[in-house]
This record gives C-alpha cells, sequence and structure tokens, in this order.
C-alpha cells in the first residue's frame, strides 16, 4: 500500500518532532489538517454524502453546490435536504474514528484512508475502511473491530493532534 492512500502513525514516530511535520505536510492531502476527520483535498469522504448512507442506504457522491464546512472539513452532499439534515445534527452521520478506516484503527490502533464504497452503519453510526479486502474482514467481526475500535480511538484520536500542523 502505498503512504498516498495509508497513514501509519507508528511509522511516524520514528520520524521525530520535526519530521512529523515534514511527513505531514508532504502527504497533505490526506492528512488531518484542522480537522480529526480524514479529507482529502480538505474535503471529507473523499465528495461522497455522508447522509446517503443512513437515508438511501449507499454510497452517494456529493457535489460542491450542496456543501457545508463543519470541523474543519467540507462536507459535500447529493441534495439540499441532505445538507439541511447533517448540519441540524452533525454527529448522527458524520463517520466514526475520524473517516479513518475503522479496521485498521481497531486492529493496529493506525490510521488508513477509506473510499466511500467500503462502508457498513452500524448501529446507527458509520464505519468506512479502506479497500474491499479490508471491507470483508471488517464484516466478518463487525462488533469485536468495533468493540476494540472504540477502546483504542482516543489514543489514535490525541495523536492525531500531535501530528496535525
Amino acid at each position: 500500500m502505498d503512504l498516498d492512500r495509508r497513514l501509519a502513525l507508528g511509522g511516524i514516530f520514528a520520524l521525530g518532532t520535526v519530521g512529523i511535520g515534514a511527513y505531514w505536510a508532504g502527504y497533505g492531502r490526506d492528512t488531518p489538517g484542522n480537522s480529526q476527520y480524514f479529507s482529502q483535498g480538505g474535503v471529507a469522504l473523499r465528495g461522497a454524502d455522508p447522509v446517503g448512507y443512513f437515508k438511501l442506504g449507499q454510497s452517494v457522491m456529493g457535489t460542491s453546490h450542496f456543501s457545508l464546512t463543519w470541523a474543519g472539513v467540507e462536507w459535500q452532499f447529493a441534495t439540499s435536504a441532505h445538507r439541511d439534515a447533517f448540519e441540524a445534527d452533525p454527529m448522527a452521520y458524520a463517520p466514526q474514528y475520524g473517516g479513518y478506516c475503522a479496521w485498521a484503527v481497531a486492529e493496529k490502533g493506525l490510521l488508513y484512508s477509506t473510499q466511500p464504497k467500503n462502508w457498513s452503519v452500524v448501529q446507527g453510526k458509520l464505519y468506512l475502511n479502506y479497500d474491499d479486502g479490508v471491507q470483508e474482514t471488517w464484516n466478518s467481526d463487525r462488533a469485536g473491530f468495533i468493540e476494540r475500535g472504540d477502546e483504542r480511538w482516543p489514543d489514535v484520536k490525541r495523536l492525531l493532534k500531535l501530528t496535525a500542523v
């Protein structure tokens, strides 16, 4: 996996404090920046509509025409109704673990990017994953991965704050 698609915090620590800034600056389009949410080019979910997963049961792309900024990144929506629903209650639709790969947070305590087509809604929460293979693994034990991810996320989230430039 190339670093353009995967962010591994374990390797970052080896770079040292100055190296961290250089690392994130070099791979800025997949970094948290001023947000706790994965974004590419400042757009969350690679432009997918987070409300679509819940209301339509599928991944649909949003558009900048129906967008808003929340938590430091742009969120795009397929319709104004989806945008308005998100704006009224963003935590109901925002992905878990900052939109980073749920499996990687749970199993490795690392940050991997995600693809909009690799997702699941479990007990009213959105989880995203890196690719089809990871999604298949995730689907084999969602409850176990969520339990481990929930335990690890506070530590991983603190590390995000350390590495943001």
